[in-house]
């Protein structure tokens, strides 16, 4: 059964650079995709392998205005139509709203891929805009899945606030309970390497193990995150995104001084 997802963000940037960043197709391929090519009000086109069913552009433009995009989505011969708006919040913030049909949580191909997806591209275009460095994106032609990121804190630091529940729970945005501990509970996963401000591993039922290891150099920590043990054949792409999406908002966590998350409770909310 196919749901709509509807999920918002604040960008501490005007609403004219978050327009061009999210037309303009040199911007594009910086949070969105490996390939762009928009000529608006005619196309919006985008594709390659950071997009679910990327092989080929698959958007028909239905409408654009100075503060939205409307595009009808072909993805696996199911049409679905996306719709992305901007608001102002104040002259220097701006929300930024997708509105998706057609996600479909039981599809491991492109219906299911929706929701983290987005949940990634929408990380990226904020710390664009934001003149901040993105974070890498998942290649769905891939079956390795291993990233790297750079986070201006020391380990001892990002490993708390990797196996602390409330830290966890607040830069993830969701309710997550972990015992810090060699076979401890980690969500619905297990913790099954243990090597505290140094790397741990946990176990997830369904998309295999997922490893965390923190490298430490003048206060900052290269943390690299990888997934192993699931069926080559079906890696689980959607978890994935979602994992590099919640690092987005880990690197924010520590690196911004007033932080909070990026997402809007509701379309409409201002803080």
């Amino acid at each position: 059964m196919s749901d709509p997802i509807t999920m918002s963000v604040r960008a501490g940037a005007p609403l004219g650079d978050v327009y061009d960043a999210m037309t303009q197709p040199a911007a594009m391929v910086e949070w969105l995709s490996e390939y762009a090519d928009v000529e608006l009000p005619y196309h919006y086109r985008f594709w390659g392998r950071y997009v679910p069913g990327g092989e080929a552009p698959r958007q028909t433009l239905i409408g654009a205005t100075d503060t939205s995009l409307r595009f009808e989505w072909l993805l696996g011969e199911v049409p679905s139509v996306t719709t992305i708006s901007l608001r102002p919040i104040d002259d220097l913030a701006t929300a930024i709203t997708v509105a998706q049909a057609g996600f479909d949580s039981a599809d491991v191909r492109p219906l299911g891929q929706l929701q983290t997806f987005w949940a990634l591209a929408l990380a990226n275009l904020v710390d664009l805009v934001e003149e901040r460095s993105t974070t890498p994106r998942a290649d769905l032609t891939d079956a390795e899945l291993r990233a790297q990121v750079d986070i201006a804190a020391p380990p001892d630091a990002v490993f708390d606030s990797l196996v602390a529940s409330e830290k966890v729970s607040a830069w993830f945005g969701f309710p997550i309970e972990i015992e810090p501990r060699q076979g401890g509970r980690f969500g619905s996963g297990r913790i099954v390497e243990w090597d505290p401000d140094r790397s741990m591993s946990v176990d997830f039922p369904g998309t295999g193990v997922a490893t965390w290891t923190l490298e430490g150099s003048g206060g900052h920590t290269r943390l690299t995150i990888a997934q192993s043990g699931f069926d080559p054949g079906e890696p689980p792409y959607a978890s994935w995104m979602g994992v590099l999406s919640g690092i987005a908002e880990l690197r924010r966590f520590h690196e911004l001084t007033d932080w909070q998350p990026i997402w809007l409770a509701e379309e409409g909310a201002s803080s």
